[in-house]
């Protein structure tokens, strides 16, 4: 098996992998768990990244998910829908819709469909913002990913899917 080229800053290595399954007597795949780790820890800098990208704007990656999210389904949705878009809770998204009202980017208005529930909606302030940042940050993010020829985009893409699918393994019963 060779050596997986360095992703840099305490990136994990195959032989601290190889060390840690020896250690624990485990018959584990040190490439399989290379893998897993790189992946949990280019996400973490991947979050941290994401974070300050969008603190340039005034935002979130919570709060920007949350506008493009209501921007790509007309600019209406209910809490519930946006949670589960969102992969969060109904309490990550009322926090998330409390801030970006109070900054006249979205507002609540009852639902038309349901008399008892209310609506987030993305207000024209809102639509601005999206707007106003795009072509700085579509420029990054394809920055970012320019080191990928299109073919390895798209064996990327097919690659993060099946992980994707894997997650699920972190935290089953």
């Amino acid at each position: 098996m060779t050596q997986q080229p360095e992703t840099g800053r305490g990136a994990p290595t195959l032989d601290q992998a190889r060390r840690q399954i020896t250690r624990y007597g485990l018959t584990a795949d040190p490439q399989a768990i290379l893998v897993a780790a790189r992946l949990m820890a280019a996400g973490a800098r991947l979050g941290q990244a994401g974070e300050a990208h969008f603190a340039r704007f005034g935002l979130s990656t919570g709060r920007y998910r949350l506008l493009a999210d209501l921007e790509d389904h007309g600019g209406e949705k209910s809490p519930s829908q946006l949670a589960a878009s969102l992969g969060v809770s109904r309490a990550t998204v009322t926090g998330l819709v409390d801030g970006l009202e109070r900054e006249g980017l979205v507002a609540r208005r009852p639902s038309t469909e349901d008399g008892r529930g209310n609506v987030v909606i993305l207000t024209a302030r809102g639509a601005d913002r999206l707007r106003g940042l795009a072509p700085e940050h579509f420029a990054r993010m394809q920055a970012m990913v320019g080191g990928l020829s299109v073919e390895e985009r798209a064996t990327f893409l097919d690659l993060l899917a099946r992980l994707v699918e894997g997650i699920d393994a972190l935290t089953a019963d």
